[in-house]
């Protein structure tokens, strides 16, 4: 009995032993990974949904879209090229789309939205607005030497400025009887100009599912209502 006692027990420390050295080696390994054919540089390509959050009575369409172009830098880690940092610029983009609404962005007390489906017929009512973005990302990715392939994750951040935000409007009739027109306002006045929103993306190869939230917002204080930006989509990008 005793002896088997100590056989057991030798064998446990030397299966510890073993995971141990698989462990350092399997570190080791990491850092002996071939980057050569990895690209530092990538185009991020993201298209999906957007909407806001307490928006109360204002009446969007079902469709409102978001588009994203950024070109990043990535920089792998040395000790572990699995996690790696990505930064670079880019441009984002959304369409809001209203139904029976009118957009004023020039009023006097700020942007309004008035509920109205007599005196103007719409096809089309949307609010545009582009920005001028820097994203931060950590990223992991479970094939490091081959970005084209194996899962990937990213929690990251983006700060950006406002470049334009217009209402773009197609009439079909007008309170005047006059309709099949297309009107353009624009005015940056009563939007933030700077827009903080945090990121995620999850996906295989080179498509991911996008995730974000703009934190600032969207509007400025006392000119509009207390509404955040927000939008889920597809991504395609090989970091």
């Amino acid at each position: 009995m005793l002896l088997c006692l100590l056989s057991l027990n030798s064998l446990a420390q030397d299966s510890t032993k073993n995971s141990l050295k698989k462990v350092a080696r399997t570190k080791e390994e990491l850092k002996k990974l071939d980057l050569s054919k990895r690209a530092s540089d990538h185009l991020m390509l993201q298209y999906g949904l957007a909407n806001w959050t307490d928006k109360g009575d204002i009446n969007l369409r079902g469709f409102n879209k978001t588009f994203n172009a950024y070109f990043l830098f990535d920089f792998p880690f040395k000790t572990d090229p699995r996690i790696s940092v990505a930064i670079g610029p880019g441009i984002g983009s959304d369409n809001i789309y209203f139904k029976n609404t009118i957009v004023d962005i020039k009023a006097r007390n700020g942007v309004t939205f008035t509920p109205d489906s007599t005196s103007i017929k719409f096809k089309k009512n949307k609010l545009s607005t582009s920005y001028l973005e820097v994203p931060l990302e950590l990223r992991y990715s479970t094939k490091p030497e081959n970005m084209n392939s194996g899962w990937k994750f990213a929690l990251g951040i983006k700060v950006g400025t406002l470049l334009d935000s217009k209402v773009k409007s197609k009439i079909d009739l007008d309170a005047n009887n006059v309709g099949g027109y297309f009107q353009k306002i624009k005015n940056k006045k009563y939007f933030n100009t700077t827009r903080f929103a945090v990121t995620a993306r999850a996906g295989y190869g080179n498509i991911s599912l996008f995730a974000s939230y703009t934190v600032t917002d969207f509007i400025k204080q006392g000119f509009g209502p207390n509404v955040h930006p927000y939008s889920v989509g597809l991504c395609l990008g090989g970091l």
